[in-house]
């Protein structure tokens, strides 16, 4: 870029800082800015184009075009160069714009008599504001250094929009971060909760975008840096010598601490008029941009640690974000992008809820809170773009929803609803101690699932009958290296005693598909569900398994132990896994440790194949638990962290019923004692259907036990399989509907 080009660029940036900077509402504000820009470039048009809603952008200021089609003339996202522009967040610059493909006429406008056209888009940190556009009667291609400075202005547009430039009397955005903002996402994890809004990190707000003294604001970018270095190396050197893949991340991450070719791009930055926080961001948004597009999964992990670093870089310039010192909310609900299980479980159950921007049904933060048994709402696009610290929040995990800043209207309504849940709960605190006996007299065993120490209390609480599943990942997951024998052997003869007596049934570890090990080297696979995962890792490296076994038979010390081997897919996997815990129950007798009282051996049937497997499976197994959540996404075909087929395929359909009542009758002739665990057995139609096809224990979150005992001591198990008989001879594919009815019916009587 030339001297004078350089001036120029500075120039405008200057009289832009000086438009903002004067007294005037919203809508003069923008006026003024549109001429001087025009002005500046020398184009004849200068045109601002603002979202009004997701979908709809409209022109909310003009220098050139028809002043009468201002606040008339909209667009859909995607529609003509200007949606193009919003749709695709990248600029596009054309001499003949009226002979682009996209282009459309938009005849209020008068923009017919200009070929040349360029417009980018006004975003900060990848959320679209709008458009800004210039053109001018003369074909011509703008060139890079103007594209460049309509490019730079764009972002400083966008952060005074975020600081409220715009707003006032004729504004043309509304208030940010003071609306009430409705967010759909995807239920986690079920249940409601009302607090304030604690962002896992903080958004950094840039005051001052323009700068006037490039080489201060170069020694503060340098300055900043350096001190960013510094903390990496002292994360690199407190890593050591310990788990090697750990530590080649983190020189990974110090590689791009001291990338020549970003700490350039921010300086050519601050050249053309930036603060140092402004230059940062700009190549952040550039991260973002990038990582939108990129398709191989490591790459885009590199790309988080560069947009990481970013965000570092940004708190050591402006000191803002948390540090330990700003006091947390006393009802809050966290607010993040993505969160690793380590930092989840660190807030841990202060939390009253937890509300992501990205994630899945089976992510590591899903499993965490659904062991701290508090709602989780995933997939809230552009969430802590909304969210500031200590707004109010409401979480509906049940529904997937989030209300941000809510009317009070809203809030009453939610409130109501969560005196009414805790008031249902009241009336399952009278029933805990029951057993769970059916008005035609059958006894259905209730129990919970659990992963953590934390969780345990709830078998008091809840009423559970024991813990019929003891997910033993959580152990792993959390830690950034391999557990010790020794502490797994302490954290589950701990689980066995806060147990008193009650049945645990552990669940060797379950790793690959969304449960990779921070500290194993990640395999790239096609489909990992149906991939190396669970007990296909554990018989391909039974080091790792023999050492759990070890840990489980020291921690039961004499008592009984029940283990579960997950996701046999046919009878040898089943039957090696169990051969190696005998070989090591003779191991641990000629050491001369105490063997359990009793031990029993158990699958997890998750795969359809072993519905048919052969009568030895059902002969040799103790016990099987029938893993509702990968059954059913097998036998369905459908994919259930894919949102648009999830939901598709009904549980209570009549093939899937019937596949449960064969797995039932196989059980049954074996005499083979038979569990159902997974997010249907804690939903009462689901779980008085799986009753009346035969099951007689059912495992489920904490929460949900006083509802299904509930239900279950007001229902008659053979009317229900009337119902479900009828609806299947009667042609239904869903017995849903005829159950639902029937409960209906039962409940106004």
């Amino acid at each position: 870029m030339t001297q004078q080009t350089e001036s120029e660029s500075r120039k405008l940036l200057g009289r832009l800082r000086e438009a903002l900077a004067e007294q005037s509402d919203g809508q003069e504000r923008l006026d003024r800015i549109t001429r001087l820009i025009a002005t500046s470039m020398g184009a004849q048009v200068c045109s601002i184009y603002l979202f009004r809603d997701a979908d709809t952008l409209e022109l909310c200021a003009t220098e050139g075009l028809n002043a009468a089609a201002v606040h008339k003339t909209r667009m859909r996202l995607g529609e003509g160069l200007v949606g193009r522009v919003a749709k695709t967040g990248r600029a596009i610059n054309s001499a003949n714009a009226p002979q682009e493909r996209a282009f459309r006429y938009m005849p209020e406008t008068g923009e017919e008599i200009y070929s040349s056209f360029l417009g980018v888009p006004i975003q900060r940190l990848g959320e679209n504001l709008g458009v800004l556009v210039v053109q001018s009667k003369e074909a011509r291609q703008f060139s890079d250094d103007e594209v460049y400075a309509l490019d730079v202005v764009a972002m400083v547009l966008a952060e005074m929009a975020e600081l409220g430039a715009f707003i006032g009397e004729g504004a043309a955005l509304s208030a940010r971060h003071q609306q009430q903002v409705l967010f759909r996402g995807v239920s986690g994890q079920e249940g409601a909760a009302v607090g304030r809004v604690l962002l896992h990190e903080p958004r950094v707000v840039v005051t001052n975008p323009i700068a006037d003294d490039p080489h201060e604001e170069s020694r503060r970018l340098h300055a900043a840096v350096d001190t960013l270095r510094l903390s990496v190396d002292d994360m690199v050197s407190f890593a050591g010598n310990g788990d090697q893949e750990q530590r080649e991340v983190l020189e990974a991450y110090r590689m791009f601490a001291n990338s020549k070719g970003w700490l350039r791009k921010m300086e050519e930055n601050i050249a053309r008029g930036l603060s140092a926080e402004a230059a940062v961001e700009k190549e952040q948004s550039a991260t973002r941009a990038r990582l939108s597009q990129v398709p191989d999964a490591y790459l885009r992990d590199r790309l988080h640690d560069l947009d990481d670093l970013s965000n570092r870089l940004l708190r050591i310039l402006t000191g803002q974000g948390r540090d330990g010192s700003d006091p947390m909310p006393d009802d809050p609900i966290l607010v993040a992008r993505h969160i690793g299980p380590g930092d989840l479980l660190e807030y841990g159950r202060q939390l009253r809820g937890v509300v992501l921007e990205e994630g899945s049904v089976g992510s590591h933060a899903a499993i965490v809170a659904r062991a701290l048994a508090i709602p989780l709402v995933i997939n809230a696009a552009n969430i802590t773009t909304e969210a500031l610290n200590g707004d109010p929040i409401l979480v509906d995990g049940d529904q997937g929803i989030v209300h941000l800043r809510p009317e009070e209207t809203v809030a009453a309504a939610f409130r109501d609803k969560m005196a009414m849940q805790a008031e249902a709960l009241q009336r399952y605190a009278s029933i805990r101690d029951r057993p769970a006996v059916t008005l035609d007299g059958h006894r259905v065993v209730l129990r919970m699932n659990a992963g953590l120490m934390a969780d345990l209390p709830s078998l008091e609480s809840s009423g559970a009958e024991g813990v019929g599943l003891f997910r033993t990942e959580l152990q792993f997951l959390v830690r950034n290296k391999m557990p010790k024998r020794a502490e797994l052997a302490s954290i589950y003869a701990r689980v066995l005693d806060a147990a008193k007596g009650r049945p645990v049934t552990f669940r060797t570890l379950d790793i690959g598909s969304d449960k990779v090990l921070p500290y194993m080297k990640r395999t790239e696979e096609p489909n990992p569900a149906l991939g190396w995962r669970a007990i296909r890792v554990a018989l391909d490296k039974p080091g790792i398994m023999r050492m759990q076994l070890q840990a489980l038979i020291r921690a039961a010390n004499g008592r009984a132990l029940t283990v579960m081997f997950p996701f046999i897919a046919q009878l040898e996997e089943f039957e090696e896994g169990r051969d190696i815990l005998m070989r090591e129950l003779e191991r641990e007798e000629r050491l001369g440790h105490p063997l359990p009282e009793t031990v029993r051996v158990g699958a997890m049937l998750e795969t359809p194949s072993m519905a048919f497997a052969p009568n030895r499976f059902y002969e040799r197994a103790d016990f099987i638990s029938i893993g509702g959540n990968d059954l059913k996404q097998f036998f369905f075909a459908a994919d259930r962290e894919n949102e648009r087929v999830r939901r598709r395929y009904d549980s209570l359909n009549v093939s899937f019923l019937g596949l449960i009542e064969h797995i039932v009758a196989r059980c049954n002739e074996t005499g083979t004692e038979l569990s159902f665990c997974g997010e249907d057995a804690g939903r009462p139609a689901e779980a008085l259907c799986l009753a009346a096809s035969g099951l007689r224990m059912l495992s489920m979150r904490p929460a949900s036990i006083g509802p299904i005992k509930h239900f279950l001591l007001r229902s008659r198990l053979d009317e229900i399989k009337d119902v479900i008989d009828t609806a299947r001879a009667e042609g239904a594919q869903s017995v849903r509907p005829a159950v639902m009815a029937y409960l209906a019916e039962r409940a106004g009587r």
